[in-house]
């Protein structure tokens, strides 16, 4: 992610009459900040050190600035100095480094941008595939592309959003070609985030959890001996939470009613979901799998079907880290469990991925029986449909009417415009 960011800061640069990089991880450029000037001074300053003339719309790129919590503390002065002057800054590991250091940015100053791995429209972008990007972009996505989409799809969820994966892929066209890239990742994962551990038992508690976290995504879990280790649930907690921190892993805690504010239940145990389905499919070892007869809704138990509408959900908002939650209802004789909760202007939908044209709801029905739902969506590897259905009566209970609108997998990063057809509103 690091590589894409830079690249993308790059090309964005290039819209700017003058663009400055400075990679605040080296001493020379550090130094720049350790003095005691005014930002007019210090831009003046760091022009003549790089070498640059700064003409008209200026663009200043600091990576890897909590290296400086000195350069932190000036963004707050560049907006309100050099209000002509655009600045964007980054960081690998930014808010684990920024704790450490109890670096802070400026308040209402600073604008936050979450990068997520490539999702399925820029899957299909890297992949040259326009025909098939410009059916995606349709909402309903057009009948006649839906089985050259969902073979994408499938290539897509095998790969994942990796850049350095997908890139590889374009390049070579092999899947057998990326289990170095995958592993290099891993490594490289565990070296960068082990530097910031406080002791060596933490450092040695989060490599057990990157070297197990692929492994368990898509799982309930619990911290007590987390993957058949010896540690204990605060070590494995607080290492989590670092890694929540670092966006290679999330937990998803579930819900218990469907009313907004959506306040998750952190008693009950979470979902562990790791950053990138690739990843996943390399640790588990399910890359062959592609080449097999088993539709995505089956492979690994249906857990990456589940990861791939995590990623794409995820994916659609970049300025709020936003994760969607599940719902269950727990009782001794009869659980429940709905696999996400939508939420989608003021309104709260449950989500379930399913294998197979009827694949049971039960739980989805339980859900829609205690509540004021009467609109659900289903994940599957069909077509778009949006039907009036009614639940199971029973004994105790009517059958009660709902509408439930049936998605294939590739459109889980559309849900909210086919929420708003469901609606009336689109």
């Amino acid at each position: 992610r690091r590589v894409l960011f830079r690249s993308l800061v790059r090309k964005f640069g290039q819209s700017f009459d003058t663009f400055i990089e400075l990679n605040l991880e080296t001493e020379k450029d550090r130094r720049l900040f350790d003095n005691d000037l005014t930002v007019s001074d210090l831009l003046q300053y760091i022009c003549l050190e790089k070498g640059f003339v700064r003409q008209g719309s200026t663009l200043l790129f600091l990576d890897e600035i909590q290296y400086s919590p000195r350069a932190v503390m000036l963004m707050r002065y560049f907006y309100e100095d050099l209000p002509d002057l655009y600045v964007i800054s980054a960081g690998s590991l930014l808010e684990i480094m920024m704790e450490k250091h109890k670096i802070s940015f400026p308040v209402g100053r600073v604008e936050y941008l979450y990068l997520f791995p490539m999702n399925f429209r820029e899957f299909l972008q890297a992949m040259d595939e326009k025909s098939s990007l410009s059916c995606y972009l349709q909402t309903p996505v057009p009948v006649i592309a839906h089985d050259k989409l969902s073979q994408l799809f499938r290539l897509y969820s095998f790969i994942g959003g990796m850049p350095e994966a997908v890139s590889r892929y374009v390049e070579t066209r092999d899947l057998s070609r990326l289990s170095d890239v995958y592993s290099s990742l891993l490594t490289g994962f565990a070296d960068d985030v082990s530097k910031y551990a406080s002791t060596a038992h933490e450092s040695d508690v989060i490599r057990h959890i990157i070297e197990t976290a692929p492994k368990e995504s898509g799982n309930r879990i619990t911290f007590e001996k987390f993957g058949n280790s010896g540690y204990r649930s605060v070590d494995v907690s607080t290492g989590m939470r670092k890694l929540e921190r670092a966006m290679l892993l999330y937990l998803r805690y579930p819900v218990t009613k469907m009313e907004l504010p959506a306040n998750p239940d952190r008693k009950l145990k979470p979902r562990l979901q790791i950053l990138d389905s690739g990843l996943m499919n390399y640790s588990v070892g399910i890359h062959a799998d592609y080449f097999r007869d088993i539709r995505l809704a089956d492979v690994y138990r249906g857990i990456l079907a589940e990861q791939m509408v995590w990623q794409e959900m995820l994916s659609q908002n970049n300025r709020e880290l936003s994760v969607p939650p599940f719902w269950v209802r727990e009782k001794k004789q009869s659980n429940a469990e709905v696999d996400f909760v939508y939420s989608e202007e003021g309104r709260m939908y449950p989500v379930e991925v399913k294998s197979g044209k009827d694949g049971t709801l039960r739980s989805l029905h339980q859900l829609i029986c205690q509540s004021d739902i009467n609109l659900a969506i289903r994940l599957f590897d069909q077509q778009y449909s949006l039907l009036n259905a009614v639940t199971p009566s029973n004994l105790n209970m009517p059958g009660k009417e709902y509408r439930l609108l049936s998605l294939p997998f590739y459109c889980a990063g559309k849900i909210a415009d086919y929420i708003k057809i469901a609606l009336g509103t689109f």
